[in-house]
């Protein structure tokens, strides 16, 4: 049989591996996708995405098509076994990326539209193939796929595992995980609720030592409740009829809540020892896992495909050298990490069964929080190290005022305040007399946006064009 020819292959079509596909096609990347299961997991999964994801959707073309499918998380509070408040993070309706800070949705319905994305633009999906093997020779990557009985070879310049946190590629390569050692069972119970009045409008962590529960509110006529099993309860127990519907009965009030999915997760911090191995790299769950506390587990492998599309693009356009590669783990890692810690504290606070440690975690957190109320949702960790300028703001997220990037191209942006400027590999902007552009530049003249919508950095314009093209050579 012949051999397909590719510039990257991506195992696995959840919304990471979609997600990268749609960017490496939007940056006239040649792709191919394949996907072991035929259709799309019709149950919810994740829960959240937020403002910079929604960000990402909107590059894609399929921000406004997920809207009906979403809604504003409106707020997240953490309470006692008394209702007493002992945290609460605001959130916003519109941030500097142009979107509220967080939304609440269906997975399905992202995941039948980064496909739809990927037929429009034409990437080759395989639904039904799994990939069985591969080898890389250093000049590319020839994988051996199966599905339907037959057997298929595609040599790809790149191969990419986006297979999830049983990924087939990180095992292959023999990546093993730091784990942080939080390992906690949880009942996932999703439900269809027509009418939620009763529940509070936003995600709420009752933080109870005798059975931490999650209500946490998803698309639109959909809830979630997550259930902690207790140190004496099995999975089976917790899936036995009628077990579900006892613990929810408290929380039915008004209506009743039809369950569409029950099942017994653990929740743990895992962080791969190598994302890259040559030219095979690990993105999403196959590289890092977290508990979902602060809701950033998806976020964090779409973030991996924003990151990793355009430097692929870059290096097989011959614009980089191979050396540009190695800032993806650099970047991505203290990234992840620090969502996961962060996780893994608010875990802390929720999971906690002892109950005099309860009783010292709730006097100390009621006060503050009486203290200074609700505070905003912690910010992303800052980018540090890798494909950056060092100068103020790099690392950072730029903003989009007034949806700004509906009017750019998908590459590299030079801002300039009015000076003459002229490059062939960088969109040039004048963004004089913009005053919301003019006050994020303060002193600096310029700033170069990368793909990913990341400050390279700020400062003159031919000092960050000199070090743009000397950082992608590598």
């Amino acid at each position: 049989m012949a051999t397909t020819q590719t510039g990257v292959l991506i195992a696995g079509m959840g919304p990471v591996g979609a997600a990268l596909a749609a960017l490496l096609a939007r940056q006239g990347v040649s792709v191919i996708a394949c996907e072991r299961e035929t259709e799309i997991y019709r149950l919810p999964r994740a829960a959240h995405f937020d403002a910079e994801i929604m960000r990402l959707f909107q590059q894609l073309g399929i921000a406004e098509a997920m809207l009906p499918h979403s809604r504003p998380i409106g707020g997240y509070d953490f309470i006692n076994a008394e209702g007493e408040m002992l945290m609460q993070f605001a959130t916003s309706p519109e941030t500097s990326q142009g979107w509220a800070s967080g939304y609440l949705f269906h997975q399905p319905a992202l995941e039948e539209l980064l496909r739809e994305s990927l037929d429009v633009m034409g990437v080759e999906t395989l639904t039904g193939w799994s990939l069985t093997g591969f080898s890389d020779d250093g000049d590319g990557v020839t994988a051996t796929l199966s599905g339907g009985g037959e057997t298929r070879t595609i040599r790809a310049q790149f191969l990419v595992g986006c297979d999830g946190g049983n990924s087939f590629v990180r095992k292959t390569l023999g990546i093993g995980f730091d784990d942080y050692g939080f390992d906690e069972p949880w009942l996932v119970v999703d439900t269809l609720m027509p009418d939620e009045s009763h529940l509070k409008p936003h995600g709420v962590q009752l933080c109870d030592p005798a059975r931490p529960i999650t209500i946490m509110p998803m698309s639109p006529g959909r809830r979630r409740w997550e259930f902690m099993l207790l140190p004496h309860e099995t999975p089976e127990e917790m899936m036995a009829p009628g077990k579900v519907e006892a613990l929810m009965a408290p929380f039915m009030g008004k209506g009743e809540a039809e369950i569409v999915r029950r099942a017994v997760y653990r929740f743990h911090g895992l962080v791969a020892k190598e994302w890259r191995k040559g030219r095979v790299l690990l993105a999403g769950d196959s590289a890092h896992q977290m508990p979902p506390f602060a809701g950033q587990g998806m976020c964090s492998g779409l973030r991996d495909a924003a990151n990793l599309a355009w430097k692929l693009a870059m290096v097989m356009d011959g614009k980089a050298g191979m050396g540009l590669l190695d800032t993806y783990q650099k970047e991505r890692e203290p990234h992840v990490r620090g969502f996961i810690e962060l996780a893994i504290a608010m875990g802390k606070v929720v999971c906690m069964q002892d109950t005099e440690a309860a009783r010292a975690r709730d006097a100390g957190m009621v006060a503050g929080h009486k203290a200074g109320g609700a505070a905003p949702l912690p910010p992303p960790p800052p980018m540090i190290g890798g494909a950056l300028h060092a100068s103020p703001r790099a690392g950072e997220l730029s903003p989009q005022y007034e949806r700004f990037d509906d009017q750019r191209g998908n590459g590299a942006w030079l801002l300039h305040k009015g000076r003459a400027v002229e490059a062939d590999d960088l969109e040039i902007v004048d963004v004089s007399g913009l005053a919301q552009w003019e006050i994020w530049l303060g002193e600096a003249d310029a700033a170069l946006i990368r793909p990913d919508r990341y400050v390279f950095g700020t400062g003159k314009a031919g000092d960050l064009m000199s070090a743009w093209r000397e950082g992608l050579r590598g």
